[in-house]
């Protein structure tokens, strides 16, 4: 996916739409000089509707097109007749998007599943017509309600990735030749910081036809819950990841506090994002000795680890194996 079409968060004005009136109708037939009160219903205003898409990966198909607005719902008729309900507007989003009110922050919902489908903003109800208010003392009313207005005003859409593993490390750990070694996902390597701009999802296979989602998150750097370099324009999408994988290069001069550094960045941007399920991994392994692999070994002596490489495939089963591990533990 080009980084220019990555698009993880977008404002939208909605308006839903006004019920219909009501029918203050009265029944006028040859024979029937008394026909009564027999004005129908109107039609509820059309709702603005959110709806999971699995195939949609960004909010891109939003970002310029600002206003949505339901249609109107049509007045009632004669003959009890309900009007026509307004058309309804449905705004498709990628899996992982929550929506908030834009002037109180208030979070509303999220959108998970396939499919799956949240209003927005209700139409108005539409007016009853005057054939409700017939009564002893009034045989025929000669009014009805008028629809109810809808509702509006500015959301908030924010993608946070869906993945089971986020993979999080410095710029140039490792984590992208990870992803693209263990699955099928293409993303843009080189040795330089911040060549992932964008989020990438890949599907790890495993034995039985067996599978989870890892997601490489553009590299953190120290700073980053203030914004600095990418900062929290991609911290975010760790949120929603089930557990997390950190990556430290083996040829880093202090792996224990690079390891400690991610782990505050973490914890300034959200405390509870240390209550997920983690494991930290040594990468590029390949240019380690058995002295170096012991002495990293004893600085990080209470810490699980793991040492791979994905340029030989050193280790890879065995990570892939603990992964599972912890997922289904």
């Amino acid at each position: 996916m080009s980084e220019s079409n990555f698009i993880d968060y977008v404002t939208v004005f909605c308006k839903s739409g006004k019920g219909g009136a009501g029918s203050a109708h009265l029944r006028r037939e040859k024979f029937v000089p008394k026909g009564g009160p027999d004005g129908g219903d109107g039609g509820r205003g059309g709702h603005i509707i959110v709806e999971g898409d699995r195939h949609k990966w960004t909010l891109l198909h939003l970002k310029y097109q600002k206003h949505f607005k339901a249609g109107n719902g049509q007045p009632g008729g004669r003959q009890r007749m309900t009007g026509a309900g307004g058309q309804d507007v449905i705004l498709e989003v990628p899996l992982g998007t929550i929506v908030k009110d834009a002037a109180t922050g208030e979070f509303l919902f999220e959108i998970t599943s396939h499919k799956e489908q949240k209003v927005l903003m209700q139409g108005g109800r539409g007016g009853l017509g005057n054939w409700h208010f017939k009564s002893s003392v009034n045989q025929t009313p000669r009014y009805a309600q008028p629809g109810e207005p809808g509702e509006e005003g500015w959301k908030i859409l924010e993608l946070k990735v869906l993945a089971d593993v986020g993979l999080v490390g410095f710029p140039s750990s490792g984590k992208s030749t990870l992803l693209s070694v263990v699955s099928a996902a293409k993303p843009k390597i080189a040795d330089y910081p911040f060549t992932t701009l964008v989020p990438n999802l890949g599907i790890v296979d495993y034995h039985d036809q067996k599978s989870f989602v890892m997601a490489d998150i553009p590299g953190i750097i120290e700073g980053a819950h203030e914004g600095k370099g990418l900062g929290l324009r991609f911290l975010r999408h760790i949120e929603r990841n089930a557990m997390l994988l950190f990556l430290v290069p083996a040829d880093s001069n202090e792996h224990l506090k690079e390891y400690q550094i991610l782990l505050n960045e973490l914890k300034k941007y959200n405390p509870e994002l240390l209550d997920k399920r983690r494991l930290l991994t040594i990468s590029k392994s390949d240019l380690l000795d058995q002295e170096l692999t012991d002495a990293i070994s004893s600085e990080l002596k209470d810490i699980e680890h793991i040492f791979f490489s994905s340029l030989t495939g050193y280790n890879i089963q065995k990570l892939k194996d603990k992964i599972w591990q912890i997922l289904n533990s």
